[in-house]
């Protein structure tokens, strides 16, 4: 049955891998916590639902125990369209928002040097520093950077073809510097690899294209030095928007370099360029001294 739903989520709704994968763990952890091998969707009631997420809340964050919530949610409703149950346990079950936490970036001056300084001496360490400048140049996410290969980047218009959240598409600019880099590393990458079948990955290893993990650990690594508490590609992501509208980026640009659906998303980048702002004007404005 929960592989229908997954079947449900990904060809009917077009939810993304990622996404089909947290609400199919979600489901998974409830039909353990009630019943294991026994577990029947139609017997949870309202309150083995909440039972569940509060013994949750012991260790997941606000955010996750709301994904959790929607999983089920989306679960019995699918189940209630089919004809399997005539009533909805997780209809009523409502969480509270978790407030937005402010994205975190990494300091210009800092992502600068990590970048200037990157070290291509070897395979390894050449890859390393392609990633660290793909997320900081284009802002893209790591699955899409993970799954971009080399048929998706045009050398002559300057340009990538990303495959976003839910198969979106969308069209980034690659600047010349970066072009570069990139034909020096498929060098590197074709020299170790010559059998890698096409489409090849940007970012391959032994077996095509790297894995999650092995992107978050260069990322780690490549931000070990560095003052942001948090050290992933959405950090990098971040970083990559911040810069943007401290430099005059309008914010609808910014919205379609990011894939963003919604400018509402987007917005939440304004109050850290305002906090930009007004840390550049309390060290360089003469009233600045006397008045803040």
């Amino acid at each position: 049955m929960l592989r229908e739903f997954e079947d449900y989520m990904r060809l009917e709704l077009n939810r993304s891998r990622l996404t089909v994968e947290a609400y199919s763990r979600d489901i998974s952890q409830f039909a353990a916590w009630l019943g294991g091998e026994t577990f029947d969707p139609a017997s949870a009631t309202t309150a083995d639902i909440r039972a569940w997420l509060g013994s949750m809340a012991r260790e997941d964050s606000p955010v996750t125990l709301r994904r959790k919530a929607q999983s089920l949610r989306a679960f019995y409703r699918w189940l209630l369209r089919r004809g399997s149950i005539t009533f909805n346990p997780a209809a009523d079950i409502i969480l509270a928002k978790a407030p937005k936490r402010l994205p975190e970036f990494v300091k210009e001056q800092e992502i600068e040097a990590i970048v200037k300084n990157g070290d291509i001496s070897d395979f390894r360490s050449h890859r390393a520093h392609i990633a660290i400048l793909m997320l900081y140049s284009t802002g893209l996410r790591q699955e899409e950077l993970r799954t971009l290969t080399d048929a998706d980047i045009d050398f002559s218009l300057r340009e990538a073809k990303v495959t976003g959240k839910r198969s979106k598409q969308r069209v980034v600019p690659l600047p010349p510097e970066l072009l570069d880099e990139i034909a020096e590393w498929q060098k590197v990458r074709d020299a170790r690899y010559p059998s890698l079948p096409a489409p090849r990955p940007l970012l391959a290893g032994a077996n095509g294209a790297i894995s999650k993990k092995t992107l978050y650990d260069i990322v780690r690594n490549a931000l070990s030095g560095s003052s942001a508490m948090r050290k992933s590609p959405h950090v990098l992501r971040h970083t990559f928007a911040t810069s943007m509208l401290n430099d005059g980026a309008s914010l609808d640009a910014v919205k379609e370099f990011l894939g963003h659906s919604s400018l509402a998303t987007t917005q939440i980048y304004t109050h850290l360029s305002f906090n930009e702002l007004k840390k550049s004007y309390a060290a360089s404005h003469p009233r600045a001294k006397t008045e803040c």
